[in-house]
């Protein structure tokens, strides 16, 4: 396990899945606030978000507690990236639409 490459190849794989999962989550809040069905569109877009991600870590491990904590720190990073990424959008888009 002296070969870098995987384990830099595991951290990306991190940073994307976080990217999808954060940022999914992100979407989903916006649209589900203005959502006729918000239940339905949060329930989906978990399970979907949860099964990729775990999906994502399975294959990246491929048996290897190395790489799964490698891809670990790269979700953890992407969380950080999202929330700074979308801070300044909270304010407008966290209020409910005014009757």
């Amino acid at each position: 396990m002296n070969d870098p490459l995987p384990m830099m190849l595991s951290f990306a794989a991190g940073l994307l899945l976080g990217a999808v999962f954060f940022g999914g989550l992100w979407w989903t809040i916006r649209k589900g606030l203005s959502s006729p069905r918000p239940a339905l569109l949060f329930l989906g877009s978990a399970v979907l978000r949860m099964g990729v991600v775990v999906s994502g870590f399975y294959l990246v491990a491929n048996g290897q507690w190395q790489r799964l904590l490698a891809c670990l720190v790269g979700f953890i990073i992407a969380r950080l990236i999202v929330t700074w990424l979308t801070r300044g959008k909270r304010k407008e888009d966290c209020h409910a639409p005014e009757s």
